[in-house]
């Protein structure tokens, strides 16, 4: 049948018209010539899916956006270059083929196929966000979308060749043009979406540079010397990357739980890299590093105090990042930080390392006298590090949730391994495989040491009850409640 002969009826109901054209796309997207016997292609019905077409890009934009995007114009204007396009083409078929009831024809399928093309990407970049789908697909996933884009177009390039009855090398000849060009312009767009980030050169204000060695300074002075003839506990944490607020909410989180629950208050450091806690907190540097070891180091009773140390960021090979733009900062590596914990005088040592390959450190770090602990082994990778969650996946198992049920290190050790292999089971990604090894001197130490760091949970809170009342008391359970509630986002970012 010729496009001149072709008669499209509309039905009495708008509904049946809606649905009477998503059948039409389907056939079309399957190249089938079908489509021509179902589609409405009425004036409102093509204003209807050219709002619903553009709305479901739109929703994938902002899906697939990262935080601080903005609207981008160019964005939508390139967006609507191509369905501008195919009404122009169903304007020229309509005339040529002497059949007005053309024009609508190619528009609206296309825009039915983008709608449903458009909705199936925001679901799986909806998923992906939040990490329920399997590892394997996230390299994937851009050729995904790329294929949908050209599916699309080229399903309806296909149905009208046929229905034309072109010669079989004008359709590959069509079809192979239409893919080049396609693709060139989805890879020169691609930098153009609807919601953009706008590019910020980080910028530190004056004031920073003279806050800095205050800050440190301050932190460094409120670390109190250790109580003579007990064994107290120190803190320390590091948060290495300064992109992603997982990292500081993870060692802040983690300084609270210990310093409430665990009675290391007035005997802990933390060293933040982030964006936005310059002219807050001091930062995670090695100078920092080493200095913040030396000072513990100073104040503690290396016969009878422990110190733990925690740091959490991306990471490689030996290497755990430390990136706090403009600053340019060395990465730590495994040889150095322990040279550094050997110069400060640090004995007893628990060390937590919350990065991918973080396994890596293990041989370095090691000695009689340390526990290290890992979120992963030596050639894994570890899970959990986005904007949206409060922790990774290996520190809320570890330390918001085991260190709470547990009274040693090792059975929270077991016990957050489970938890974060049953996770990363679910999520479809290959095991992290945490590791924990303990000196042959720590593991005669380490009950005594335990002992009393967990008999400080009830302690610390008949501390505050003492000497601040029963008001105070209730603000300090609702902390430690608020640490053990926190969950963290489900996500399918790489803690590398």
């Amino acid at each position: 049948m010729s496009l001149s002969s072709h008669k499209t009826i509309s039905l009495q109901r708008f509904s049946l018209n809606f649905a009477a054209n998503i059948i039409a796309a389907l056939w079309m997207l399957i190249g089938s010539t079908r489509a021509f016997s179902w589609v409405k292609p009425t004036f409102i019905q093509f204003a209807l899916f050219a709002l619903l077409a553009l709305g479901s890009n739109v929703l994938f934009s902002w899906l697939a956006a990262e935080n601080g995007s903005v609207f981008n114009e160019q964005g939508l204007v390139s967006y609507l270059i191509w369905p501008m396009i195919i009404l122009l083409g169903g304007i020229i078929l309509a005339r040529r083929s002497g059949n007005q009831s053309m024009v609508f024809v190619p528009v609206v399928l296309w825009l039915v196929a983008d709608t449903l093309s458009a909705l199936l990407q925001s679901m799986v970049q909806f998923l992906g966000s939040h990490g329920w789908l399997p590892e394997w697909s996230y390299s994937f996933l851009p050729i995904l979308f790329l294929i949908l884009f050209l599916w699309q177009t080229l399903a309806l390039l296909w149905v009208f060749s046929r229905r034309l009855r072109t010669p079989w090398w004008e359709r590959i000849i069509v079809l192979i043009g239409a893919v080049a060009l396609l693709t060139i312009w989805q890879r020169n767009v691609a930098d153009q979406p609807i919601f953009k980030q706008i590019p910020v050169q980080p910028v530190l204000e004056e004031a920073v540079l003279y806050e800095q060695p205050r800050l440190l300074q301050q932190a460094l002075d409120s670390i109190n010397p250790s109580v003579p003839g007990k064994s107290d506990w120190y803190f320390m944490g590091v948060a290495g990357f300064s992109d992603q607020n997982v990292f500081r909410s993870e060692i802040n989180k983690v300084r609270q739980l210990f310093d409430v629950r665990f009675g290391t208050s007035g005997n802990s450091l933390a060293l933040i890299n982030n964006t936005y806690s310059w002219l807050d907190e001091p930062i995670a540097s090695k100078t920092s590093i080493l200095q913040g070891l030396k000072k513990i180091g100073q104040q503690m009773n290396a016969d009878e105090d422990v110190l733990l140390l925690t740091l959490s960021s991306h990471g490689d090979q030996n290497i755990i990042q430390l990136a706090n733009p403009p600053l340019e900062m060395d990465n730590l590596d495994a040889t150095w930080l322990r040279e550094a914990l050997d110069a400060s005088g640090i004995r007893w040592r628990v060390i937590v390392v919350s990065a991918c390959y973080s396994g890596s450190f293990i041989d370095e770090l090691a000695s009689p006298t340390t526990v290290v602990i890992t979120a992963s082994a030596a050639d894994k990778m570890s899970f959990g590090c986005t904007n949206t969650a409060e922790m990774t996946y290996f520190g809320q198992a570890f330390f918001a949730e085991s260190l709470r049920e547990n009274t040693s290190f090792a059975a929270a050790f077991k016990d957050a391994s489970q938890r974060v292999s049953e996770r990363e089971g679910f999520m479809g990604f290959e095991p992290s495989e945490p590791q924990m090894v303990v000196g042959s001197l720590m593991q005669t130490a380490l009950p005594a040491f335990e002992q009393v760091l967990f008999s400080n949970t009830q302690s610390s809170i008949a501390n505050i009850t003492d000497n601040t009342g029963a008001a105070e008391v209730t603000d300090a359970t609702d902390v430690t409640i608020n640490i053990e509630a926190d969950t963290i986002s489900e996500t399918a970012t790489i803690n590398e």
